[in-house]
Parts: C-alpha cells; sequence; structure tokens
C-alpha cells in the first residue's frame, strides 16, 4: 500500500463533507497538474491518504482511502486529466499543522514541504508514520 497527501480547500470541499459522503465516498476531481496527475494515475485501490486543508486551517485532519482507480474526469474539456475516488476512513486524533511538519527535520524532505503547491503528493511511509505520530501527541 502506497500513501499519499490529499489538498483541499475546506471551503470548497472539507472533511466533515468527505465524512458525510459515508462508504459511497466521493470522487477527487479538478487536478490540471501533470505531476499530481501521474501521482493519481499510481494509486491503487486500498492505498491511504491524508486529507489536508490547505489555504484556509493548513492542516493534515484526516485519513481517505481509494475506492476507485484513475478514471477520466468529466470536467475536463481536454480529456488529458482524471480522477480517482475516495472515503473517510478517520479523523487523525487531533490536527496536524502545516507549521508543526515543517518544523521537525524528519519531515524536511516531504513534498507538503518541498512541492507546496502539488494537489497531490506522495507520502513515504516514514513520514506517513510520524504524522500519526505527531497526531497522538499533544499540541505544543
Amino acid at each position: 500500500m502506497r500513501h499519499w497527501l490529499f489538498k483541499s480547500e475546506p471551503d470548497k470541499w472539507s472533511w466533515t463533507q468527505q465524512v458525510e459522503a459515508g462508504e459511497k465516498g466521493t470522487f477527487w476531481n479538478g487536478v490540471r497538474n501533470h505531476l499530481a496527475k501521474q501521482n493519481l494515475m499510481a494509486m491503487t485501490i486500498g492505498d491511504q491518504g491524508f486529507f489536508y486543508h490547505s489555504n484556509e486551517g493548513k492542516e493534515i485532519v484526516g485519513i481517505v482511502e481509494v475506492i476507485k482507480e484513475f478514471y477520466p474526469d468529466p470536467s475536463d474539456e481536454t480529456g488529458k486529466f482524471g480522477m480517482v475516488d475516495v472515503k473517510a476512513v478517520k479523523a487523525l486524533n487531533r490536527p496536524v499543522s502545516l507549521a508543526e511538519v515543517k518544523a521537525n527535520p524528519a519531515l524536511a524532505g516531504m513534498a507538503l514541504v518541498t512541492s507546496m503547491r502539488l494537489s497531490v503528493q506522495p507520502v513515504t511511509d516514514d513520514e506517513w508514520a510520524f504524522i500519526l505520530t505527531l497526531s497522538s501527541r499533544d499540541a505544543g
């Protein structure tokens, strides 16, 4: 299983809305970056990703799971881009902020730090485990 990070602006699609989509999940569309597209294409059913609130909040808030692999995005008039479907798995014990990620040397190479604008990013196994550990600790 591979790990990912999905960025969403909470005023457009929030963690709460993702949870409300239930077991049927929802599509993850609107990606228009070729590297993000390649990341979507690399996903397989069962892969998990962090759900990240961008712009407002700037924090990792939950975990989603890929439930449908890459297929064409009907909102893309060029026909070049696609999407996957994801469902909410669980909220993190507590959100992990971007500032907290940047403050940890163990996460200095994380795409969230090095490729801030990329909307769908890979997360290494070590980064995944470290974020989960941070989420289990008290902030501060």
